[in-house]
């Protein structure tokens, strides 16, 4: 099964180095990524939580993970996933207001 994968986001744990620049630039290369965004959430002495959205045509998964763990971060929840021809917008329902 191929599922076209178009939006990701994640909550990342990562070391303070590499910079949050430097994972976006290596997540920005990863195949059918169009574009990325990284928000530092949480700082401590040793690490930084980073909410990581990723967005693309076909995202390969398999790559952001291998990069992600490559930076010596890890995927701490998949927070959102969009998949499928287009991305459906979501909608506040009246049990959220």
């Amino acid at each position: 099964m191929n599922t076209m994968v178009r939006r990701l986001v994640l909550d990342v744990l990562k070391p303070h180095l590499p910079t949050i620049l430097d994972l976006a630039t290596a997540l920005a290369k990863v195949s059918g990524v169009t574009g990325v965004n990284l928000s530092l959430d949480e700082v401590d002495q040793q690490t930084e939580s980073v909410k990581a959205t990723i967005q693309g045509e076909n995202i390969d998964y398999d790559g952001v993970e291998d990069v992600i763990k490559n930076f010596g971060a890890a995927i701490h929840s998949i927070d959102e996933v969009v998949v499928g021809r287009e991305i459906v917008k979501e909608y506040e329902t009246l049990q959220e207001r």
